[in-house]
């Protein structure tokens, strides 16, 4: 799963119930509050996370993360050598005096057997921790290497998009996908994920929840303990791990020859996929578009980009960093420096577009969102978006580990600082209550579905 920023998400505003047992009715809500609240003390990491799969933007220096089977990072750490001036922040010489004189007090008086290596581990936990940025954060040798395997296309999970409010530190289970094993047991959109097994999870970072608890050998069972809080109770799961294929673009013609793309994420190998699915319906008469991101937590930022250059022209010099070419999104750091990304490909869909969105969609979601937009490409509808409009660069360090730390803002073509604001749609509609638990919802009762398919007809003059 991939990472996001959340101001505002469904069900994750906070209710439930610490004890796993009696009282969860009434007053349960407020215990719960205490024990989340004191977890996330010791675990203050935040995103957004697809059972199995890495999100939000990640860019390795100049290079995007590529979420594909066998993709890897490559390179070192940033080094600084000893004629180079120590940039300006934490004073270390006093910081290892006083860790000094803990650890002699810990040796002196601690009761049990110290564990150093967790110690170290929690050291560099919280110096990324304390920088207050959900997205900035340290990956334990293990950690690393079960994001690095994450990021292959098939995996033993339960088929489930996970998301992680960065202000309670909840996990939520934002979409179940079809055929899978989590819906086999039952799981449905909106469940507070708060136990593995004996183990509280509540406030536990996603990576870590998803690849160190969730995922494992295919056909083992994990017990999943989740809280409902429409019903205010808990619920005790069994999911049976299988090998996950999670389709990134799924397509069909729907009545009126009007064209429906779901993309869950951006991803490499969905750019082929999207191009396809285009070309396909573009052969059998489609006559307008509607591009489903709703619960897209984003992806590869490149994904993003050939994905809006596929659909828009070459030549729109409307902004002004396009320089003559149509601009599709732009970065700039700490330093105002940063990438210009432009379409190139010499192709368009020169037909009325729908985007479908969330506020669970995030990040490359709102890249490709904020591009159409800005040409007035397309149709807004949905509800406001996640805003989520940094980069993340994911660092190695060189001994196993590795840091995931926010380097960049991105802009849309407008020059639109989203993060924190969201897109907000052209036509806002809310999905119906009672399809917000529902863990499958077909286009003919999915009621923003419907008024795409309304907004399209009015631009078609049907």
């Amino acid at each position: 799963m991939d990472n996001r920023d959340f101001d505002q998400q469904r069900n994750m505003d906070g209710n439930g119930n610490p004890d796993g047992g009696a009282g969860r009715q009434g007053n349960g809500r407020n215990r719960f509050w205490a024990g989340v609240l004191a977890g996330a003390l010791v675990t203050a990491f935040v995103g957004l996370i697809v059972v199995g799969m890495s999100a939000g933007i990640y860019i390795f220096g100049k290079k995007v993360l590529n979420h594909q089977p066998g993709a890897q990072t490559e390179g070192r750490a940033p080094a600084i050598s000893n004629g180079t001036k120590k940039p300006e922040g934490v004073d270390f010489g006093r910081v290892t005096a006083k860790m000094d004189l803990i650890q002699q007090i810990i040796g002196e008086y601690f009761l049990y057997e110290e564990d150093a290596e967790n110690v170290e581990d929690f050291i560099y936990r919280g110096m990324l921790a304390g920088l207050d940025d959900p997205y900035s954060v340290y990956y334990t040798k293990s950690d690393y290497t079960s994001l690095q395997d994450s990021t292959k296309g098939t995996y033993s999970g339960i088929g489930a998009m996970i998301s992680q409010n960065r202000t309670t530190g909840l996990c939520t289970i934002v979409k179940v996908f079809e055929g899978s094993p989590a819906l086999e047991a039952g799981m449905q959109p909106g469940d507070i994920i708060y136990k593995v097994g004996d183990t509280m999870v509540a406030s536990e970072s996603l990576d870590v929840l998803v690849n160190n608890y969730i995922k494992g050998k295919e056909g083992t069972p994990v017990e999943i303990t989740v809280y409902r809080a429409d019903k205010d109770e808990y619920v005790d799961l069994t999911v049976k791990r299988r090998k996950i294929e999670v389709p990134t673009v799924e397509h069909r013609m729907m009545d009126g020859n009007i064209g429906y793309i779901a993309v869950s994420e951006f991803d490499v190998i969905t750019v082929e996929q999207f191009e396809a699915a285009v070309d396909e319906l573009q052969k059998n008469g489609m006559e307008g578009l509607i591009i489903d991101l709703r619960s897209n937590p984003g992806g590869v930022l490149d994904g993003a980009v050939k994905m809006a250059d596929y659909l828009l022209p070459d030549d729109i010099s409307k902004y002004d960093k396009g320089e003559g070419k149509t601009l599709i999104v732009y970065t700039a750091d700490k330093n105002e420096k940063g990438d210009v990304y432009t379409a190139s490909d010499k192709h368009e869909l020169d037909l009325p577009v729908v985007i479908l969105v969330n506020g669970d969609s995030a990040s490359a979601s709102e890249v490709f969102t904020g591009a159409m937009k800005d040409y007035d490409r397309a149709t807004v509808v949905g509800t406001t978006s996640y805003g989520k409009g940094i980069v993340q660069n994911l660092i190695p360090l060189g001994d196993g580990s590795a840091i995931k730390i926010t380097t960049a803002h991105y802009y849309t073509p407008s020059g639109f600082d989203l993060h924190g604001k969201g897109i907000e749609p052209d036509v806002e509609v809310e999905l119906d209550e009672k399809l917000k638990t529902q863990a499958v919802v077909k286009p003919e009762e999915d009621n923003q579905i419907q008024k795409a398919v309304e907004v399209l007809e009015g631009k078609l003059g049907k």
